[in-house]
């Protein structure tokens, strides 16, 4: 992976609950994302063509989403895992 990726920072802004950051991505087109300022409320988002569509998801299943992203990163590299655990424990720690 180009580490220009694991760098690239995403940001969403959700109708209700204003900015969404990105987590962890999930599967293709869906990503993890939480609450900018209360962070306790995760989305699983899939990107359309015609818009978003955000999915709450609980604690537990958001934390399991992101575990799976480091166990798909430490395979790929060093670097790529160390910007995903950074993430992890400033979300989940």
């Amino acid at each position: 992976m180009n580490s220009t990726l694991v760098t690239n920072e995403r940001y969403l802004n959700h109708p209700t609950f204003g900015m969404l950051y990105r987590v962890a991505p999930v599967a293709e087109g869906r990503d993890l994302f939480a609450t900018l300022y209360a962070q306790r409320i995760f989305f699983v988002v899939t990107l359309q063509p015609r818009g978003a569509t955000f999915e709450v998801v609980p604690l537990m299943d958001a934390r399991h989403y992101a575990e799976q992203n480091l166990a798909r990163a430490r395979r790929e590299s060093p670097e790529v895992h160390a910007h995903w655990r950074q993430l992890f424990d400033q979300t989940f720690i």
